[in-house]
């Protein structure tokens, strides 16, 4: 992140900033480390209160935790004895269970009044089975009301497993918690380049007359991964791909593609025309699984020259184990804009490369003058690379030089950040936006029933599956994928 000092709209109040979850994996590899960004770029008031809630550790343990995390996790800050006391006289801890209720009239106790107001981010950095006694355990407390200052809770996704489970979700919250003190955080969004999308569109006139199904054969938004499940084995044998990527970070991502221009730029404007898109999203009946969505496994193979084992042979996953780790769907979207227009997303664990693209794939040429020649024109796509190297991408056609009218493809490139240029992390963001009570980035609860209720089809027809299609690790060679891709120009888009 930029060193620059912050624009008057980017300074926020003092604020207590609670953590439950306080000495897990998320707090230590990403809150605390883009706390202290934030706290370096002036984006965290420098009189605010970092609050973690700890069980079963003394405020000594915790804080050697809290620093050998940082040491491990923010490399580019020099953590001296002069900078630690400085960031550790920010931290405080309140001792409890989150399931006994004296550990949150203990809270009430510690928050602080701060620059006149009490103001308060809960953050929820605990297994999804806790927040409906967490919001609960608040409520009873008196932490949600905002007489004394803003009062806002931040949840984790998975925001549920299905519709039912979604809707009891928010429900629970809802019924502590007024919707616009609610955010759902997904890190996907509060990346750089995704933010910048909506900035390609709409501050620039040469895209717009283009961005439609006149000119647009289809899109392909992606995630591939050279990691396997790692340490997530036991959340990603009940998620799978499906559930882990496309029905959270890429749908949301798609409703940015797809979007209408807001009348403004505001949170409400823009998860409303969100939301026109899922609504607008074509309902996939049961037998759809089979031709409209497609799902495979990693098997043993090869990444930067080191053997890796197949996903069943992965600690804590099941030898027998039907879980996607790649998945694909095609989407179709009713509406004027994109009627007849494919949105074909897929991720998938255990890829070539480790990138993410949304691709614009254009319609072919009307008349090809060219097409007697040995190399054909290859079709024009504009690429937004999202990770790594984010920018833009144009491949176009250009003679090739000589005596000759061959055609060979020309790239242009529009890298999005200079060389050495310090890009904010999107914890960074995400948590700087909730101070400053912006919801743009974060899940709605509409959207996320919508999004689910999309999705049901395909989680029903795949829930009782045996079998599973394999694909080798390190490579591009899915089964089906060209399948599902038939009909649109050039075919799968594979990330270079």
């Amino acid at each position: 992140m930029s060193t620059d000092a912050p624009n008057l709209g980017d300074v926020t109040e003092p604020t207590n900033i609670v953590i439950f979850g306080a000495t897990g994996d998320l707090t230590k590899r990403k809150l605390m480390p883009a706390l202290i960004a934030m706290i370096d770029c002036g984006l965290l008031h420098p009189d605010s209160r970092i609050i973690g809630v700890v069980n079963k550790r003394s405020e000594q343990e915790w804080l050697e935790l809290v620093r050998a995390g940082l040491q491990e996790f923010s490399p580019g800050v020099a953590m001296d004895e002069a900078r630690w006391q400085s960031f550790s006289a920010m931290l405080k801890m309140v001792p409890g269970d989150l399931a006994d209720d004296s550990t949150y009239t203990g809270l009430a106790g510690a928050l602080e009044t701060l620059g006149g107001r009490k103001n308060a981010l809960f953050y929820c950095a605990i297994p999804p089975e806790w927040y409906d006694r967490t919001a609960s355990g608040l409520h009873a407390a008196g932490l949600v009301d905002q007489a004394e200052g803003f009062r806002r809770i931040v949840i984790e996704k998975p925001f549920g497993m299905d519709l039912a489970s979604a809707r009891a979700l928010n429900k629970a919250l809802q019924r502590y918690f007024d919707e616009s003190q609610i955010y759902r955080i997904d890190h996907y969004l509060g990346k750089e380049s995704v933010q910048n999308l909506l900035v390609y569109r709409f501050a620039n006139s040469i895209l717009e007359p283009l961005w439609n199904r006149n000119y647009i054969d289809h899109i392909q938004i992606s995630v591939a991964e050279t990691l396997g499940v790692e340490y997530r084995a036991r959340y990603y044998e009940q998620s799978g791909a499906l559930r882990d990527m496309i029905q959270s970070h890429l749908m949301q991502v798609m409703t940015l593609v797809a979007m209408e221009p807001p009348v403004e730029f505001t949170d409400a404007a823009v998860r409303d025309e969100k939301m026109k898109v899922l609504r607008a999203v074509r309902r996939f009946r049961p037998e759809d699984a089979g031709c409209q969505a497609m799902a495979a496994q990693y098997a043993a193979g090869v990444i930067d020259g080191e053997q890796v084992p197949a996903y069943v042979a992965e600690p804590d996953v099941s030898p027998d184990s039907a879980t996607e780790t790649f998945a694909a769907v095609r989407f179709h979207i009713d509406n004027w804009r994109w009627q007849g227009v494919p949105f074909i997303l897929w991720t998938g664990k255990r890829m070539k490369k480790r990138v993410s693209e949304i691709a614009i794939r254009f319609r072919k040429i009307p008349f090809n003058l060219f097409d007697t020649h040995a190399k054909p024109p290859v079709p024009n796509t504009l690429v937004f690379r999202l990770h790594p190297d984010e920018g833009i991408f144009m491949r176009m056609n250009a003679k090739m030089p000589g005596l000759t009218t061959d055609t060979q493809r020309m790239v242009m490139r529009a890298p999005y950040a200079e060389d050495g240029m310090d890009v904010a992390e999107a914890y960074e963001t995400l948590l700087h936006d909730v101070l400053l009570g912006d919801a743009t980035l974060f899940s709605r609860a509409d959207e996320v029933e919508e999004s689910w209720e999309i999705v049901a089809p395909l989680l029903t027809a795949w829930e009782d599956r045996f079998s599973i299609e394999r694909y080798r690790a390190g490579s591009w060679d899915v089964p089906d994928m060209d399948e599902l891709l038939q009909g649109c120009v050039g075919g799968w888009h594979k990330p270079h």
